[in-house]
């Protein structure tokens, strides 16, 4: 059986290639023109085993829907919402990354290096990780724009545990590295993700 798609379906599948396509490569650029080619590795690119197990999913189950009830996927107002979403999503985390600069790293710095400064301004005065605020508005807003109702509440909640266990790892460190400054900031402004103080 041959799947004959719609131009709505080849509207939602191509902006999710292209979603995913800037995401990734802009975050890679990004590292480069911050850190410099020896600091940069392949892991700069985010992509690990799980995220393209949710990757497979998300289309698998775009697929399914679209062959069972392909009315669903014809939500246009749904599928804009989700792309306004990711477009929000990603200018927030590159805002993230380009006013921290050389103190933004994809992996969590458990040493004080000379580089690493407490940035509390830009982005960082209104949230205060908006990386990953970004990346959680971006990774729902990617299943929204595809009408995955399944894979939008997965999404959501993997994301949530996940930063929901990174950001006290990480705000361990940045109290020892930034003591009382870093105390004071983080009464002062959310984290950025809901239900995480």
């Amino acid at each position: 059986m041959a799947v004959v798609f719609s131009y709505t379906a080849c509207r939602q599948l191509s902006q999710m290639f292209v979603a995913i396509i800037f995401f990734h490569g802009s975050e890679y650029i990004l590292a480069l023109g911050i850190h410099g080619k020896s600091n940069v590795t392949l892991k700069s690119l985010l992509i690990s085993k799980n995220y393209l197990v949710a990757m497979i999913f998300s289309l698998l189950e775009y697929l399914i829907e679209y062959i069972l009830f392909p009315g669903m996927k014809e939500h246009w107002w749904v599928s804009n919402w989700g792309l306004g979403m990711l477009i929000i999503g990603e200018i927030i985390r590159k805002m993230a990354i380009i006013t921290a600069g050389r103190s933004f790293t994809h992996l969590i710095r458990v040493r004080h290096s000379e580089h690493h400064q407490l940035i509390t301004n830009g982005i960082y005065r209104v949230v205060r990780h908006p990386g990953y605020c970004g990346f959680f508005i971006w990774s729902v807003g990617t299943q929204i724009m595809l009408c995955n109702p399944i894979s939008t509440i997965a999404f959501a909640l993997v994301v949530w545990r996940f930063f929901a266990q990174r950001i006290p790892y990480e705000e361990y460190f940045l109290r020892q590295f930034f003591g009382l400054q870093y105390e004071e900031y983080a009464r002062q402004v959310p984290a950025g993700v809901p239900f995480i103080k």
